[in-house]
């Protein structure tokens, strides 16, 4: 067999690998790269192999960075099965319609701007700037109403002077035609992906329907195991169950193990401190008569925040203050999660099922339906909770409520998730961490969003023990204390620096390990 590392590689998005059997090939995850939007867009639209080529498709989880071109590959041609847990299955048929609909909403917004821009130099002979009055009248020819663009107009209008048209990676049509192909499967139940090879599934105790993944290709008398094992989850969170260490015996033998680095190099806080250290984010802010804003993944982390703040509220831990889950994504998912509850571990089952109780719905908690509700919250100058997307505050609704609460000293900005380089999330972060160490003396640093700057004076908190992500330890843990036998390592999924120490980590431990570099082969004869 041949393993092919195409995507996630020295990088933590874009998971994306092949399996070569001389009979069959297999895609490990096909997910969408996170990045700087040109980045992106240049190696989104480039696929590694011929989708009419792929036998089968075998997904880890739903996190839109291992399953975003799925419809993509499925638009190309593919004709096979995408092979997952249940869960995960349940989770896609929201998040890839969801991607369906950025992608074409991006596509549009960035052909209107292409459109509007022309039409002005039109109106002055690219001289001077149109006014506002001819602004509006362009404005007027491209658009339907007041918020909805008239995309048919658009597009005629950009061929017709042969301009630029952007398309988007997949549509919603292309979403959907891909959800056919999915099958989910139940963990530990081995499926049959090709010629004498099966693939079986296992609890990566990352998010909901997480798994890790092992292939196994038999040859007469021997059989060869790959495990994948897409991302890692902590141990000893609430709700779902803690990473798989106990294997079955046909499948403790591993001759190449693809395993996640997202922290190689980290460790986080123990999962016991994450609810007190929330509880006092919460006390101080609201002693200061401030709001929270919580930039949080629709999948997993918002859920888990909900889960802490249950469990904080029943127990009368912390002012009752409104909470409002804006993301209509987020709302979709947290049904998943309660459509689920075979995945919950004992705990969840013990404080919440057996009191008749549902974890992600108590009286404080409200799911925000409609543009409007989200934009009145602005107005709402009452303390209160804010859980929206996106999780990297790259766009989706939790910009407008920074746009109106970042430069308010009341207010705390609260991180509980990875922020990749580059981005919004990242430049918060690191700006806030510079203005804290000099004891937030001086002007505060200033952030640029909607084309205007906006001063970082709300106060800015990290808790990185909420990642759904295994530290150092926790990674290496499913290493030592479970059942496998690993001949040889490959570390993907994750930055080099954090790659090539998790490396380093398990070289003096005795493990063979490698980091491959994009596009790399290795043989497992």
């Amino acid at each position: 067999m041949y393993v092919t590392f195409h995507g996630a590689t020295r990088e933590v998005t874009g998971s994306f690998h092949t399996v070569d059997t001389g009979n069959d090939r297999i895609v490990l995850d096909c997910g969408l790269f996170q990045g700087k939007r040109k980045e992106a867009e240049a190696k989104n639209r480039v696929l590694a192999v011929d989708p009419k080529g792929i036998t089968n498709l075998v997904l880890s989880h739903a996190h839109l960075d291992h399953s975003g071109r799925i419809p993509m590959v499925v638009k190309e041609g593919f004709a096979g099965g995408v092979f997952c847990t249940r869960a995960t299955a349940s989770a896609c048929e929201y998040l890839l319609r969801d991607s369906a609909k950025i992608q074409e909403g991006d596509a549009s917004y960035l052909n209107y701007k292409t459109a509007r821009n022309f039409m002005a130099k039109l109106k002055t002979g690219g001289k001077t700037k149109v006014s506002r009055e001819e602004m509006a009248e362009i404005k007027a020819m491209l658009k339907k109403g007041e918020h909805r663009l008239n995309s048919e107009a658009i597009v005629d209008l950009l061929h017709e002077h042969q301009l630029e048209v952007v398309t988007p990676l997949y549509s919603m049509e292309d979403a959907e035609d891909s959800l056919s192909h999915f099958h989910g499967v139940p963990y530990e139940s081995s499926t049959v992906i090709g010629d004498n090879l099966s693939c079986t599934f296992y609890d990566a105790g990352h998010i909901l329907g997480s798994a890790m993944v092992v292939l196994s290709k038999s040859n007469g008398s021997t059989t060869k195991n790959i495990m994948f094992s897409g991302d890692i989850g902590r141990f000893n969170k609430p709700i779902i169950n803690d990473p798989e260490l106990n294997f079955a015996g046909e499948h403790q033998d591993i001759d190449l193990l693809i395993m996640e680095s997202t922290y190689g190099n980290r460790q986080h806080e123990p999962v016991q401190d994450m609810k007190p250290m929330l509880k006092k984010v919460l006390q101080e802010t609201f002693a200061r008569g401030g709001s929270v804003l919580i930039p949080a993944f629709a999948f997993g982390r918002t859920q888990e925040i909900i889960y802490y703040l249950h469990e904080l509220y029943m127990a009368g831990e912390v002012q009752r203050v409104p909470v409002y889950v804006d993301s209509p994504l987020a709302t979709n998912i947290t049904h998943v999660f309660g459509e689920h509850p075979e995945t919950y571990d004992d705990d969840t089952h013990e404080t919440f099922l057996e009191n008749g109780l549902n974890p992600f719905n108590f009286q404080h908690l409200k799911f925000v339906q409609t543009v409007e509700e989200s934009m009145a919250l602005n107005r709402d100058t009452r303390s209160h909770i804010v859980i929206a997307g996106s999780g990297m505050c790259e766009g989706g609704r939790i910009l407008h409520h920074l746009r109106h609460k970042i430069h308010n000293d009341r207010n705390t900005v609260l991180i509980v998730g990875y922020m990749g380089t580059n981005t919004f999330g990242r430049q918060i972060q690191e700006k806030a961490e510079e203005f804290e160490s000099g004891g937030r003396k001086g002007l505060p640093p200033m952030v640029r969003f909607y084309n205007k700057e906006y001063p970082l004076k709300a106060n800015v908190v990290t808790l990185g023990g909420f990642s759904a992500h295994g530290d150092r330890e926790e990674l290496y843990r499913v290493l030592t204390e479970s059942n496998l036998k690993i001949k040889k390592i490959a570390l993907v999924h994750g930055e080099e620096d954090q790659a090539f120490s998790f490396r380093d980590f398990l070289s003096d431990k005795g493990f063979d390990v490698l980091v491959p570099y994009q596009g790399q082969t290795i043989h497992i004869s």
